[in-house]
């Protein structure tokens, strides 16, 4: 018997042209609460073996980039070999906190860019996404 939730899961992956199979749900329900998350494979991983669901780290991968070709999430690279996973996916920036690791969002209008530089010829802007890099304070 599925839940509400569990049907809204299905429903959603439907949605996005992806089969609600039975490792999609699971992780699906880990990520689309109520909060935009960023999570990295890896969380995701732990989250889900903490959960209680059996799903290797390369099916969290592969479903995560299924869920992010879809259009379901999307690729934050705060620096190589350093990705996260964002379920927000309106237009915004981030705030990256160097020694924690945390990926916070820049509310949507709280960042002005006053002049982009025109692409090369035969070429469109497709986005633009800054991410601004934090560190704590050092006391003096």
């Amino acid at each position: 018997m599925q839940t509400a939730q569990g049907i809204h899961q299905a429903s959603k992956l439907r949605d996005f042209g992806l089969r609600p199979t039975r490792q999609r749900l699971a992780l699906a329900k880990l990520l689309f609460g109520e909060q935009p998350r960023h999570v990295t494979a890896e969380q995701l991983h732990r989250e889900a073996e903490c959960a209680g669901i059996k799903v290797s780290l390369a099916t969290v991968y592969n479903t995560l980039h299924q869920f992010t070709q879809s259009g379901l999430m999307r690729e934050v690279v705060v620096e190589s070999g350093r990705i996260y996973f964002d379920t927000n996916t309106a237009p915004h920036h981030h705030f990256y906190h160097l020694e924690t690791g945390q990926l916070l969002d820049i509310p949507s209008g709280h960042l002005a860019i006053a002049e982009i530089p025109p692409p090369p010829p035969g070429t469109d802007i497709d986005g633009v996404e800054v991410i601004i890099r934090i560190t704590d304070k050092k006391s003096k």
